[in-house]
C-alpha cells in the first residue's frame, strides 16, 4: 500500500516538478551569459537593501552574481514552491478528487498513507535538488566561467531544507484543515514575509536580530554559496521539518475525512437572491451557459475575492498615501541605483509617482495577480472535469466540445475583468488620496495591457491543459515559460548585443510602451490580443481533437 501510493503521487508530480526544474537550469543558463556580457557593477552598486534580498556580495563576481541572483532568489523560491504544492495536494488534494475513499478502502492506516506522501516531497524535492547542483557545476564549465570559492553543494543543501520546510508546512495545514487552498496560500504567505523580511530587517536599527524569527534567514542569511554549509541553519530548519510532520500525523488521524468538496458557490447564491437573480440570469443566457461559465466561475471564488483585494487596497489604495509621505527616500533610492538596472523590477522612475506605481504594482505583482486567476482557470478548465470524472455526463448534452472550451475562457476573461477593474480602481483612488495626479486614462491602459497579458498566460495554460489532460502539467508549463520570458524581459536589455530580442517576449508588449506615462498603444494591445485569440485558437483545435479520459 505504501509503495501504491508513493507511486501514484510521484507519477502525478514528477512532469510539474521537472519542467520548474530544468526551467530553473535554463535562466542560470541565460543569466550566466549575460552576466559575462556587462559591467557588474550593475549589480554590485544596487542599494545594500536590495542585494540584500537576492544575496549578492559587495564584491561578487560573475559567478557568485549568477549563484546569488538566479538560484538563492528564483530557484529556492520556485523549488519551495514545487515543495508546498505537493504538500498542500497530499491530504486536501485526495480528498478534493474523490479518491480518499479508494485510499482508506485498503487495509492500511491514515499514517501509512501520510508517510507515503511525505516521502514523496522528500524524494521528488530530493531528485529536483540534484538536477540543480548538475545544472550549478555543469553550465560554468559549458560557459567557461570560474566558480572558484562558490560552493555549488553547500548552496542546494539549503535549498533542499528549506524547500521541504514550506513543503511539510503545507502538508500540516492541509492534513488539519482538509482545504489545500488554504494550505497553499497561507504557506506562501509566510514564505513571501520571511524572503522580504530577511532582506529588510537587517537595515532597520534595532531590528537586526529579528530576521532569527523567520525562516528564510536560516536558508540565505549564512551565503552558502559563499561561506558553505551552516550546519547549525540546517539543524534549526530539520527541527521545523520534523516539528511540521507530527501535527500532520495528529491532524490527518484525529480529523474526520471528506471524500468530495462540498458547499454552495458564489455565482449558484446570487443566482437564488431575489435582488441579483434576474441580472445573473440575463448575463447567463441559456441553460447550457450557465452550466458551464459559472459553475466554472464558482470553483474559485475565493481566490478571486482575494487577489482583487490585494490588488485593490494595498497594491493600490495604500500605495498612493505612502508615495507622499516617503517620496524623499524613494528618490535617494533611485538614485542609488545604476543606469538601466531599473528594467529588472519593471522599469520607471522612482521619483514620480507613475514610476513609483510601475515599480511597486504594475512591474511584477500585477501580472502575477492576473496570471493567478486565469492560469488557475486555464489549467483546470477541462482537466478537472476529466479528473472528476464529469466531462462525459457534460458531454452527454448537446454541446460541442469548442463551446465548452469557449465557456471556460469566457469565466476566465470575466475573472481578470474583475481584477482588472479592482487594480485600476485601487490604483486611481490611491492617486486621488495622496494627491498624485495621475492620469485615469493611462491607469487603465496599463491595466488593459496587463490584463491582456495574463489572458494570454491563461490561454496558454487552457491549450496545455486541452493538448494533455492535466492540469499540474499545465500550470507548471505556463509558470515555466512565464518565468523564461519575464527573466528575458529583464536581462536582455543589459546587453546591447541580445537587446533586440526581448521584442520576441510577450512580456515587452506589456510595458515595453510605458502606459503609464504614455497612454494606451494600441500596437502592444494587438499583438497580446492576437496572441491570446491564437492561443485560444489553438486549445479549442486540440481539445477537440483528443481522446478524453475518464480516469483520474
Amino acid at each position: 500500500m505504501l509503495t501504491t501510493v508513493m507511486t501514484k503521487t510521484f507519477r502525478d508530480r514528477w512532469k510539474g516538478e521537472a519542467i520548474g526544474v530544468l526551467t530553473l537550469v535554463l535562466l542560470f543558463l541565460m543569466g550566466m551569459s549575460v552576466y559575462r556580457d556587462i559591467d557588474l557593477a550593475v549589480y554590485t552598486d544596487l542599494p545594500e537593501v536590495f542585494r540584500s534580498l537576492v544575496n549578492i556580495p559587495a564584491d561578487a563576481d560573475v559567478g557568485a552574481l549568477a549563484y546569488g541572483a538566479i538560484y538563492t532568489s528564483y530557484g529556492a523560491l520556485t523549488l519551495a514552491s514545487l515543495a508546498l504544492s505537493m504538500g498542500s495536494a497530499s491530504i486536501a488534494g485526495e480528498e478534493r478528487d474523490g479518491t480518499m475513499g479508494l485510499l482508506l478502502g485498503n487495509p492500511k492506516s491514515r499514517t501509512h498513507i501520510l508517510v507515503s506522501k511525505a516521502v514523496n516531497v522528500v524524494l521528488l524535492t530530493g531528485l529536483g535538488t540534484l538536477v540543480l547542483w548538475a545544472g550549478g557545476i555543469l553550465v560554468p564549465q559549458i560557459l567557461n566561467v570560474d566558480i572558484t570559492g562558490i560552493f555549488v553543494g553547500a548552496l542546494v543543501l539549503h535549498m533542499f531544507f528549506i524547500a521541504v520546510f514550506h513543503g511539510f508546512l503545507a502538508l500540516a495545514i492541509s492534513a488539519w484543515t482538509g482545504k489545500a487552498r488554504l494550505a497553499t496560500g497561507a504557506t506562501v504567505a509566510v514564505m513571501v514575509l520571511s524572503f522580504f523580511a530577511v532582506g529588510w530587517l537587517p537595515l532597520i536599527e534595532g531590528l537586526e536580530n529579528g530576521v532569527k524569527a523567520f525562516p528564510w534567514y536560516y536558508f540565505s542569511g549564512s551565503q552558502p554559496h559563499v561561506n558553505g554549509v551552516s550546519w547549525g541553519h540546517l539543524g534549526v530548519l530539520l527541527g521545523g521539518i520534523v516539528v511540521f510532520a507530527v501535527v500532520a500525523l495528529a491532524g490527518v488521524n484525529r480529523r474526520d475525512l471528506r471524500d468530495r468538496t462540498t458547499g454552495t458557490g458564489l455565482v449558484d447564491r446570487l443566482r437564488t437572491h431575489p435582488l441579483t437573480k434576474k441580472a445573473i440570469d440575463r448575463l447567463a443566457g441559456s441553460a447550457r451557459v450557465s452550466r458551464i461559465w459559472t459553475k466554472t466561475a464558482s470553483e474559485h471564488q475565493g481566490l478571486l475575492i482575494i487577489v482583487s483585494y490585494v490588488m485593490f487596497l494595498i497594491m493600490g489604495v495604500l500605495l498612493g498615501p505612502m508615495y507622499t509621505f516617503i517620496d524623499d527616500t524613494i528618490a535617494s533610492i533611485g538614485d542609488a541605483f545604476p543606469e538601466g538596472m531599473m528594467e529588472l523590477f519593471g522599469g520607471g522612475d522612482l521619483t514620480t509617482p507613475e514610476g513609483w506605481y510601475q515599480i511597486e504594482t504594475f512591474g511584477l505583482m500585477a501580472p502575477i495577480a492576473f496570471m493567478l486567476v486565469t492560469v488557475t482557470i486555464g489549467s483546470r478548465a477541462m482537466a478537472s472535469e476529466e479528473a472528476n470524472r464529469t466531462m462525459g455526463l457534460l458531454l452527454a448534452n448537446p454541446i460541442k466540445r469548442s463551446t465548452v472550451v469557449l465557456e471556460k475562457t469566457f469565466a476566465m476573461v470575466i475573472y481578470a475583468l474583475i481584477v482588472g477593474f479592482a487594480l485600476f480602481a485601487g490604483v486611481a483612488l490611491g492617486s486621488i488620496l495622496g494627491g498624485l495626479g495621475m492620469s485615469p486614462g493611462r491607469i487603465a491602459a496599463a491595466t488593459t495591457l496587463g490584463m491582456l497579458l495574463g489572458l494570454v498566460f491563461g490561454a496558454l495554460s487552457l491549450a496545455i491543459s486541452a493538448a494533455t489532460g492535466r492540469s499540474r502539467i499545465a500550470i507548471f508549463g505556463t509558470i515555466g515559460v512565464a518565468l523564461v520570458f519575464f527573466v528575458a524581459d529583464g536581462f536582455l536589455p543589459l546587453s546591447d548585443s541580445l537587446a533586440g530580442l526581448a521584442k520576441w517576449t510577450p512580456v515587452y508588449y506589456y510595458l515595453g510602451s510605458d502606459p503609464l506615462n504614455n497612454g494606451m498603444d494600441w500596437g502592444h494591445g494587438a499583438v497580446l490580443l492576437g496572441l491570446f485569440a491564437i492561443l485560444v485558437a489553438a486549445a479549442t483545435w486540440l481539445f477537440d481533437h483528443r481522446d478524453l479520459r475518464q480516469s483520474a
